[in-house]
């Protein structure tokens, strides 16, 4: 029946991923406007699934509109320092560099071999990241299933 003043219990819609928290995580893969939409975005999911880590972005890929506000990383975002980061796509705008900078390890997959970020990076990987990301994910998933971490 009806209980509760005629309200009635519906479900849920928690999506609940079991990614970690951004400002929490041991590794954050962040995406810039470079990825091109929302939907390319599942390609650094798969990637920080992998990884166990959480997904960040720019601020430029937010204002875009691919990806909620509360995954921006930087200056008015949140403020990471993950032992992984892995910038996909990212220019490294001083905004965005002020919330990751802190980062143990620094990895940089850009096409542009004079974006400022890879001046920040530890490993940086000048290549297409529509190419990088699916191939370092499946290397990774590679790794991790023949127990190779």
């Amino acid at each position: 029946g009806l209980e509760a003043g005629g309200a009635q219990w519906q479900g849920e819609d928690v999506r609940k991923s079991e990614r970690p928290e951004l400002g929490s995580a041991r590794a954050v893969v962040c995406g810039g406007r470079a990825l091109k939409s929302a939907d390319n975005f599942k390609m650094l999911e798969a990637l920080a699934d992998v990884l166990g880590g959480a997904v960040g972005a720019s601020r430029a890929a937010v204002d875009a509109g691919y990806v909620p506000n509360d995954l921006q990383v930087g200056q008015t975002g949140k403020v990471v320092a993950p032992e992984l980061y892995i910038g996909v796509g990212i220019s490294g705008a001083i905004q965005h560099l002020a919330g990751m900078k802190d980062s143990k390890v620094i990895v940089a997959v850009n096409s542009d071999p004079e974006a400022p970020i890879f001046q920040v990076a530890d490993y940086g990987l000048v290549q297409d990241l529509f190419v990088a990301v699916p191939e370092l994910q499946k290397r990774l998933q590679a790794a991790k299933e023949s127990g190779a971490q």
